[in-house]
């Protein structure tokens, strides 16, 4: 009778393992793939203070004139400032505002803070 117990044990392990690899065969694996949709890493980003008007123009919905309106806009404190300072309408900021940002320059170790 124990043997009979322990066969049926052995087998019904075998059979529960057997099921276990087929389906981690037939399972494919998790891979880490970036979404397509996800915005750009800010050092992907063109920079709106330092941009050249060539790069700007790039970007879509950018041409000549709105490429030379934002150089001469300079400089931005964030990006909406292209929309609140009137550069480009909402409409061209919502095509471009996932591939720009406004850098702000570190300040200088050679400026002098104000005295208190």
């Amino acid at each position: 009778m124990k043997i009979k117990l322990r066969k049926l044990a052995v087998g019904s392990l075998a059979v529960l393992l057997a099921f276990i690899l087929f389906h981690a065969a037939s399972v494919p694996p998790a891979t880490a793939q970036p979404s397509t949709a996800a915005p750009a890493d800010s050092a992907d980003k063109l920079d709106l203070n330092t941009a050249t008007k060539d790069q700007l123009k790039a970007l879509p919905g950018i041409g000549d004139v709105y490429s030379q309106k934002i150089i001469d806009g300079r400089p931005y404190r964030t990006k909406l400032d292209l929309v609140h300072k009137k550069i480009i309408p909402q409409s061209t900021y919502d095509k471009i505002k996932d591939q720009i940002i406004a850098k702000q320059p570190k300040p200088s170790a050679m400026t002098q803070s104000a005295p208190k």
